[in-house]
């Protein structure tokens, strides 16, 4: 057994957190012997099984993991027991019982809770609805990343990461993504999006402009499906003029999609009057 020290596993926590990926903090809170963990030790595990810390061998991990996993995908803390006292899963109460799969006996008792992937915002251009996304989105919990030509981070305060055209690869699939170019490469633009196995594509711009580069797309080659779901006009009606007016607007129609609310304004169902447009002033 390696032993980890509570401040790596802290330090991996912050890691991952900043990645914006998920994992669980996983702690014993009862052990009977015979049992390599004790109450008070920790790990990290992650949804790929990685676990960095020690809650028992080779007889708790596979529970642990497989119940990580379910805790990811819900958001819930679990608190498990593994125990040769029973053969098979069954819930006793609040607590989720696992048989213990080793000769060596002993009881396991541990809590496990989660902390979920954060999303990605990916934006790309350098207009200024563009940076203003950027700094905006890590305030309703999205890890912010830029993707523009000749990048320069110092426009892009609290992004994450500010990517080349050439480095869109270094973007995970799943990502909500924005073109917000404003007149400048849209449809080098768009072509790069359509290319992020992204969750949701918007396109800040003019219905008649998202036309004319959509038909444009499709007349070279990209398929008509995946042109159509890029939404545009992007955002919600709220009457917005200014860049941060803008990507208020923007981002809330991008929560509402993450929610699973897409035809949805924000504080009520959406209608003739609530459809998602762009402010007037972005025609270019």
């Amino acid at each position: 057994m390696t032993v980890v020290t509570i401040d790596r596993i802290l330090e991996r926590a912050r890691e991952l957190q900043a990645q914006g990926r998920g994992f669980a903090l996983v702690s014993v809170t009862r052990a009977q012997a015979p049992t390599s963990a004790k109450p008070g030790d920790k790990a990290v595990v992650e949804s790929d099984g990685t676990i960095t810390g020690w809650v028992g061998g080779g007889c708790a991990q596979p529970a642990v993991i497989a119940t990580v996993k379910e805790a990811l995908a819900d958001g819930k803390p679990r608190h498990i027991r593994i125990t040769p006292d029973t053969d098979d899963e069954r819930r006793v109460g609040d607590i989720m019982e696992f048989g213990m799969p080793c000769y060596s006996g002993g009881t396991l008792e541990l809590f496990i809770d989660p902390v979920q992937a954060r999303p990605t915002l990916v934006v790309i251009g350098a207009s200024p609805v563009a940076q203003a996304l950027a700094r905006i989105a890590p305030a309703v919990g999205f890890i912010s990343r830029v993707i523009t030509r000749k990048p320069d981070a110092s426009m892009f305060p609290g992004a994450t990461g500010v990517h080349d055209e050439g480095e869109a690869d270094a973007i995970p699939a799943g990502a909500f993504v924005i073109v917000a170019t404003q007149g400048k490469r849209d449809i080098e633009s768009l072509r790069i999006a359509l290319n992020l196995k992204a969750a949701h594509i918007a396109f800040v711009a003019s219905a008649k402009k998202a036309d004319v580069l959509k038909t444009t797309l499709k007349q070279t080659g990209t398929p008509a499906d995946a042109v159509d779901a890029i939404e545009s006009p992007a955002g919600i009606s709220i009457g917005a003029v200014t860049p941060e007016e803008i990507a208020l607007s923007v981002l809330a129609r991008v929560v509402g999609v993450r929610r699973g609310r897409r035809g949805e304004s924000v504080g009520k169902p959406c209608d003739e009057t609530a459809k998602p447009v762009a402010a007037a002033s972005i025609t270019a």
